[in-house]
């Protein structure tokens, strides 16, 4: 199964975890990667990835999360069919980095999109091109 994390995953770790949904999600992407390192999930990288991680103004942080890029299988450059898709998906309403991620992981035949950015969430109903996910739910549907 091919999963892309989006840049929010990768950071959630680092959030305050007093919010018992941060600590969840936390947990619940923690589980993920434990599961991509034993290969039984295929992680999707991408050239947003790698832009995003960059303006990272913690470089420990931004270490940690490149760190990550060694388990893709699947790694996405910027190709006409990307701009395309993510247009496409602008145009449905998400922010134009959000289009990008969500294209790359179209283009990369994901299964599923992994995010904890609240506002993708509430777009996924107007997606079709890939499932998207926050960790919780992606948990209790593969591991029911």
């Amino acid at each position: 199964m091919r999963l892309y994390l989006d840049n929010c995953m990768f950071n959630r770790p680092f959030d305050d975890q007093s919010n018992i949904r941060v600590l969840l999600e936390t947990e619940a992407k923690l589980k993920i990667q434990e599961q991509i390192r034993s290969g039984i999930f295929d992680l999707v990288w991408s050239y947003i990835l790698d832009y995003e991680n960059e303006k990272n103004p913690y470089r420990e942080r931004q270490n940690q999360i490149d760190h990550w890029r060694k388990y893709a299988q699947i790694d996405i450059q910027e190709e006409a069919e990307v701009i395309l898709q993510a247009n496409i998906l602008y145009q449905l309403g998400l922010k134009k980095m959000d289009a990008l991620h969500i294209a790359c992981a179209s283009i990369a035949k994901a299964d599923y999109f992994l995010t904890t950015d609240k506002g993708i969430l509430k777009k996924a109903v107007v997606v079709d091109m890939v499932s998207i996910k926050d960790p919780i739910d992606f948990i209790k549907e593969v591991f029911p």
